[in-house]
């Protein structure tokens, strides 16, 4: 699982940097400034988890077997999709009822980041 989560965590990290410079580069004289900024919060999260995922991979080293791992790699990645795609989508088509998406996004980065929690606290506990 450590290979596949380092691959996926890399090719997040590659995407938000590329959207981040389209978005610098040919966005801001084609979208308004709102939709801009909309963007932007998109390609920030979309930074933040995949470095999150990376982390989950490194963790995954040390406990290879580990499913709550697994399961908080998993929520980051929907997360990604929700939120940022929908994000991303909603900042170039105006489509309202997809930045209405971008909840169920960040409750599943929550969870992602709770299941990760979880993992942690229950190592620390089994370690005393």
């Amino acid at each position: 699982m450590t290979k596949q989560l380092i691959a996926i965590a890399s090719a997040n990290g590659f995407l938000a940097v590329a959207l981040g410079a389209f978005g610098a580069h040919s966005l801001e004289s084609l979208i308004a400034p709102s939709l801009l900024n909309t963007y932007n919060t998109a390609v920030e999260y979309h930074m933040y988890h995949a470095l999150a995922l990376f982390g989950t991979a490194l963790l995954s080293i040390h406990y290879p077997n580990e499913k709550l791992l697994s399961l908080s790699a998993c929520l980051f990645v929907l997360g990604i999709l929700f939120f940022s795609g929908s994000l991303y989508i909603f900042s170039l088509s105006e489509i309202s009822w997809f930045g209405a998406t971008a909840p169920i996004g960040g409750g599943l980065f929550l969870a992602g980041w709770g299941v990760l929690f979880w993992f942690a606290i229950g190592k620390t506990w089994r370690r005393l």
